[in-house]
């Protein structure tokens, strides 16, 4: 499986970006499809995640800003970011797998972000 994500960019406090996320490869390890993300000197932490169904959960640090969605016949999974602020600054990595809730097996190469004035 391939993840190619797109979107990311410098954007100023209380603005908003669009990540996108397309899946490629074998459609039977796409399941559940993630955004992570991992600022400078911290851990990988997950920011949403979206079931095949739609079920979705966020991060408490993200929630009522941030929405993840999926398109399941094109195998993209998106992630609109608004009222961003500083501490949203991060590198933004796709994610996915054969599970259907938590963390897959698969990644994609991360698009960073910039909240910045």
């Amino acid at each position: 499986v391939q993840l190619q994500a797109s979107g990311g960019g410098l954007v100023q406090p209380g603005g908003s970006l669009r990540l996108s996320c397309a899946a490629s490869g074998d459609i039977f390890s796409i399941n559940v499809m993630n955004w992570y993300r991992q600022a400078p000197g911290k851990q990988r932490e997950l920011v949403a995640g979206i079931t095949t169904g739609g079920s979705t959960n966020y991060a408490d640090s993200v929630k009522g800003r941030f929405t993840i969605s999926r398109d399941n016949a094109k195998r993209t999974v998106f992630l609109q970011m608004n009222s961003l602020k500083p501490e949203d600054t991060a590198v933004y990595y796709c994610n996915t797998g054969r599970v259907r809730v938590g963390q897959g097996r698969y990644w994609g190469q991360g698009t960073q972000v910039t909240v910045s004035s």
